[in-house]
């Protein structure tokens, strides 16, 4: 997929919070990688992956999807509020269970957030997109969706969220 639309309707669309919050002269990087971890807490969550002790159901494919591309916005976010941008796809194939991949995201955030450069940065975006194969997501599937969050999230900034 061409990530480059993406990042710049993320930009503008961090740009427009950043201007309505007063928040145009600050690093948010903390913040956008605390989110980002709590957007993939709800995914999981969503997913039911990990609770070996219960017999309901995941969610409906369409809520996970919202949540995955929940995770996509900060992690554009986070890749802008660095300079870095991913251009690339997945170049391994898909061998985790979810929970394995669900750590394996998790521990990339780690790496990204004590050292932010490119290489960490581009395992975290292909761990993140091999998480998406992994649920059922295309790079379509990802794209629909993003744009209609990045709708919803004009929205919700427009009525005081």
């Amino acid at each position: 997929m061409n990530w480059s639309d993406l990042y710049n309707m993320q930009k503008q669309l961090d740009d427009y919070i950043e201007a309505e919050h007063e928040l145009t002269d600050k690093d948010l990087f903390r913040e956008k990688y605390l989110a980002l971890l709590v957007e993939l807490g709800e995914l999981a969550n969503e997913t039911r992956c990990f609770k070996f002790w219960s017999n309901k159901p995941r969610s409906d494919k369409a809520v996970v999807l919202e949540e995955y591309v929940d995770g996509v916005h900060f992690l554009l976010s986070l890749g802008l509020e660095k300079g870095l941008q991913f251009s690339g796809a997945i170049s391994r194939p898909v061998e985790n269970s979810e929970t394995e991949q669900f750590n394996q995201v998790f521990a990339a955030c780690t790496n990204f957030n004590e050292n932010p450069s490119t290489d960490n940065y581009e395992q975290l975006f292909e761990s993140f997109l091999l998480l998406g194969n992994i649920l059922g997501f295309n790079e379509q599937d990802i794209k629909d969706a993003y744009l209609k969050k990045n709708k919803t999230n004009y929205k919700r900034q427009n009525e005081g969220y």
